[in-house]
């Protein structure tokens, strides 16, 4: 009987092991997928207007705190675990996108000073070298800046500017080793080839010389909110602390910058904010002299000042909401005395000039494409250039000399490279000097590019430019990336990118949503997407995103969106707004905790923005970016796929805004979709430095994308 007992119980006991183990087992199989991040909750209050919001992830703001650290490496360990089973096809898609680059590859070279000026690349390195040649091109040539020396042992370099003294001697340039865009600006004798010892730290890259060749003026920055705040001179072989302040900008509202007249003439200060700018003018052959302003600043003017001969050239909204250009003695600019040169015109806006002796060239917007103006002085006739595609991006470009009857442009399209055109302002023909060689067998032939304007639900008429490859069954079967941005009045063009036809070839149509919110199609545009109206940006994109659902380039499962900064609000909110639209999300350096960001005058750039978003501390502005933020619009709901990207010395939008994000999605969504968060530790808001490095986090995105439509191959 005993043995019986001992036998049962033996028996039970291995049972029990043999459960256990299966249990163990089975934990073990479970636990090889690794669990997503938590981020810990520390309650916060914040309140304003009498509302109070309770903002449980308000301490991950504590940069290089441990336990911020910790949790960023954990998300990053968690997206790289679930994207594993791509990092073949990022390999692959990063592969096929570096080899349709030329890897030694020059620009065309433009005259200046008596030099030629030009950059190249070569073989298998990451940075430019920046060369010249004296008065002809079958020159020597000179490197006076070798990038790859440069950023040798470095994580991260970038050249911030780089301008040479009337002599042609020396050489000031500004470098960046961190991402924060603060720049040190050194000085090399370009005959000799030595750094000299000067050497000005903190600055925002932006550096003139004087006439004399020995005194440079340049930006500072504001160490804390990092904005451009003063103008400084600095004279070779002093002391940098004992350099003068020449204007310091005491508006907080206001940046800083500074740049020199295409004559050399004059040093323009350029004060100026979202509605707002003065440019002040120091004498080039007169240092010591004290900045002078054109025109005093006015609430909602902006302008911008050229010189040719005894005049100023003013670019300016002044009555004239598309902008005109006048002119005015130099010495009489009081707006008694303007002439008018271009008029204003309710339909077109005017965005940039170039003057020549003989010739004023306009670069302008009509319908949402740039057309490039030329008016004749001697007879006043004017003509336009041709360029003969639907949708394409065009633009002045460098054209240092007034004498020239030569005007140097750039074009490009969703199909056309990057190419470099000169033409004659007498008898209308063009030069094409290059054209970016693309290789890996692309033919722009293949592809297939198209501009619809569909109706917002306001009755307003928004362009879609769309690029496919032909052959492609417009029958809602096919994956959609959608592309916008809509803030700052910025312009996105239908241009070229040779990264995109990784996607493109694999079947996926692209498409840009031009949105209110960018000046595509003028003025107006831009300020019925802004402060009380921005809600229109995001409505915007989604009509955009219903009409190609419904004209069948797409379907709900196979359509993405994509959008970094100001264009990462607008993912976080038509996120929230419509979650059902779209099989996946991709959101770079995304500006999505706005209320809390814009209350925060101590982080950068937020002064300078409320004429972008509104000031929080008006009730107004605060209910109103309190209905669309996307961190303070997050809800018990199921969620798209999304991926983030962010870097960790962003100085735009500060690494813990996509942070707290994330973490808050996590602890609402509703369903399992993949929530990813990659942060980079030695980059900033434009991403890592470098001319290919810079795609490995596009092949990122773009095998996320790929692996949520299930094409992981």
């Amino acid at each position: 009987m005993k043995m019986k007992k001992y036998f049962l119980t033996s028996l039970l006991i291995c049972i029990m092991l043999s459960c256990n183990n299966k249990n163990e087992n089975t934990l073990k199989n479970k636990n090889t997928e690794m669990p997503q991040p938590i981020a810990k909750k520390i309650r916060k209050e914040l309140t304003n207007h009498e509302n109070t919001r309770i903002d449980n992830y308000y301490w991950l703001n504590q940069r290089d705190n441990k336990d911020v650290l910790d949790y960023v490496a954990q998300e990053n360990r968690y997206y790289r675990d679930k994207l594993k089973t791509t990092e073949s096809m990022q390999d692959t898609l990063y592969d096929e996108i570096v080899s349709r680059m030329k890897q030694e590859e020059s620009s065309v070279p433009y005259k200046s000073n008596g030099y030629f000026y030009y950059n190249r690349y070569e073989k298998g390195k990451e940075y430019s070298i920046s060369c010249r040649k004296k008065e002809r091109l079958d020159a020597a040539e000179e490197i006076f800046l070798d990038e790859n020396i440069e950023a040798q042992g470095k994580k991260y370099y970038a050249v911030g500017g780089m301008s040479i003294s009337r002599n042609n001697k020396i050489l000031a340039y500004s470098t960046d080793t961190v991402s924060r865009r603060i720049y040190t600006i050194y000085f090399k004798n370009l005959e000799t080839g030595e750094l000299l010892e000067d050497k000005i730290p903190n600055t925002a890259g932006h550096c003139v010389w004087a006439n004399d060749n020995k005194t440079i003026f340049y930006s500072e920055k504001d160490p804390t909110t990092l904005r451009e705040y003063r103008v400084k001179k600095h004279t070779l072989g002093t002391n940098t602390k004992q350099d003068e302040i020449i204007f310091t900008e005491k508006d907080e509202t206001f940046n800083l910058s500074i740049s020199k007249s295409k004559s050399k003439q004059y040093i323009w200060l350029i004060s100026y904010s979202t509605l707002s700018s003065e440019y002040q003018y120091i004498d080039a052959n007169n240092p010591k002299s004290k900045p002078i302003s054109v025109l005093p600043r006015e609430e909602n003017h902006e302008y911008s000042v050229a010189h040719l001969k005894d005049y100023f050239y003013i670019t300016t909204n002044w009555n004239a909401k598309n902008f005109k250009l006048i002119k005015t003695k130099i010495l009489d600019t009081k707006k008694q005395n303007w002439i008018d040169v271009i008029p204003h015109r309710s339909d077109v806006l005017l965005e940039e000039i170039e003057l020549f002796n003989d010739y004023i060239v306009a670069d302008e917007r009509k319908n949402g494409l740039t057309e490039i103006k030329v008016i004749d002085l001697k007879n006043n006739i004017e003509h336009y250039l041709d360029f003969g595609e639907p949708a394409y991006s065009a633009g002045i470009s460098i054209n240092t000399e007034f004498d020239s009857k030569v005007l140097r442009y750039a074009y490009n399209s969703l199909t056309t490279p990057p190419s470099t055109f000169d033409y004659d302002m007498r008898t209308k023909e063009k030069t094409l000097l290059k054209e970016k060689e693309i290789l890996g067998g692309f033919d722009k032939n293949n592809y297939k590019t198209e501009r619809v304007f569909i109706t917002a639900r306001d009755g307003a008429k928004v362009p879609i430019s769309i690029l496919y490859k032909k052959g492609i069954k417009l029958d809602g079967s096919s994956p959609l990336l959608l592309y916008g941005y809509g803030s700052y009045g910025i312009t996105i063009d239908a241009s070229f990118s040779s990264d995109r036809f990784s996607l493109i070839d694999r079947g996926v149509i692209y498409a840009i949503a031009h949105i209110r919110g960018g000046e595509e199609l003028g003025r107006q545009w831009y300020e019925d997407g802004k402060l009380l109206k921005k809600k229109n940006t995001f409505t915007d994109f989604i009509d955009c995103a219903e009409y190609l659902i419904k004209n069948n380039y797409t379907s709900p499962n196979k359509l993405f969106a994509y959008g970094g900064s100001a264009g990462g609000l607008l993912m976080g909110a038509v996120m929230n707004m419509r979650p059902d639209l779209w099989a996946g999300i991709i959101a770079a350096v995304p500006f999505v905790d706005v209320v809390t960001t814009m209350l925060d005058e101590s982080i950068p750039l937020t002064t300078g923005e409320y004429d972008e978003w509104g000031n929080p501390n008006k009730k107004e502005y605060y209910d109103y970016m309190l209905s669309y933020s996307p961190i303070d619009n997050i809800e018990e709901k199921d969620y798209p796929n999304l991926l983030i990207t962010t870097g960790y010395h962003d100085s735009q939008v500060q690494y813990w805004e996509p942070l707290k994000w994330i973490a808050k999605l996590r602890d609402k969504r509703t369903n399992d979709n993949l929530l990813l968060l990659y942060t980079q530790m030695e980059a900033g808001h434009g991403g890592t430095s470098g001319r290919f490095k810079r795609f490995k986090e596009t092949a990122l995105k773009y095998a996320f994308l790929l692996y949520v439509l299930k094409l992981n191959k």
